[in-house]
């Protein structure tokens, strides 16, 4: 099999291609990272060349070769319970007052994404099912989302490593796992708690049907995005959320840098921004 270089002209053309549909930039430090993937798919597709690849991926009407690339490029990696102060300001302050805002009693609707390989959303479940007494009066939604169609069905399966739940505590692991071989699995029931979907944050008809969420988990995506994208990301956002409705970042990201559109508000466990409500 032939050599398969990728010239710096190749990598740019990439890099501002990926870019338009992900929202995700490459820098030039990730260069080996993304020469060695695309080089996988241009001899997994049968091409001979970037320069044949990249037509085909560009003019393949399906779709299906730009989202096997986006599913090797995306990185994910998570575990249980990670930034878990979250967690306890969820449920010990910004639960309590949505409910006591909720007149309607409509759902209490919770957005992921990331999802990646699920761990994310699965702790926000157990979080509130065994902390929260509210889970016992209140319907729940939890939907988790991600880019990546492959880490969807895998956070489908539930199926984790060791150090995946090198976090999760010991109750709760002998409560909701099982060891199958060198894995360990989710229980069925905490599985079915937890909604999984495609979308691509960057594309508006991706994003439009999610709507009336009062809470968005949004942590440590932010950080792969430029400025551009990154504003539109906190519109999307933005647009998600109830007003009154809460989203927490990364522990190093910072809405206040990214948009004026939210409140900051300062919990004891955690600093979370906040959608105004109707009266601003």
């Amino acid at each position: 099999m032939a050599t398969i270089l990728i010239s710096d002209d190749d990598f740019k053309k990439f890099q501002e291609f990926f870019y338009r549909k992900t929202g995700i930039q490459f820098e030039t430090s990730k260069r080996y990272f993304v020469d060695k993937r695309l080089v996988e798919r241009i001899n997994a597709t049968g091409n001979d060349s970037f320069r044949s690849y990249f037509t085909f991926l560009r003019f393949q009407t399906s779709g299906v070769e730009l989202q096997a690339l986006v599913n090797l490029m995306t990185v994910n990696e998570t575990y249980f319970f990670r930034e878990s102060y979250q967690f306890d300001c969820l449920v010990n302050a910004i639960l309590p007052e949505i409910v006591a805002g909720k007149k309607d009693r409509s759902p209490i609707r919770i957005w992921v994404i990331p999802s990646s390989s699920g761990e994310e959303a699965y702790s926000i479940a157990i979080s509130l099912t065994e902390r929260w007494a509210g889970i016992n009066d209140w319907d729940v939604e939890i939907i988790s989302s991600d880019i990546d169609t492959g880490i969807l069905e895998q956070a489908r399966r539930g199926m984790y490593s060791a150090r995946s739940i090198k976090h999760l505590p010991k109750a709760y692991f002998l409560k909701y796992f099982r060891q199958v071989d060198d894995q360990f699995q989710l229980s069925a029931d905490m599985r079915s708690a937890v909604e999984f979907t495609h979308v691509n944050l960057m594309d508006p008809k991706d994003v439009r049907p999610y709507r009336n969420f009062d809470v968005i988990f949004c942590r440590n995506l932010l950080i792969y995005f430029d400025d551009v994208s990154r504003k539109q990301a906190a519109e999307t956002f933005y647009d998600a959320l109830r007003p009154e409705g809460f989203i927490c970042l990364g522990h190093s990201e910072s809405m206040s840098r990214i948009s004026s559109l939210y409140k900051i508000r300062k919990f004891s466990e955690a600093i979370v921004y906040q959608k105004p409500g109707d009266g601003k």
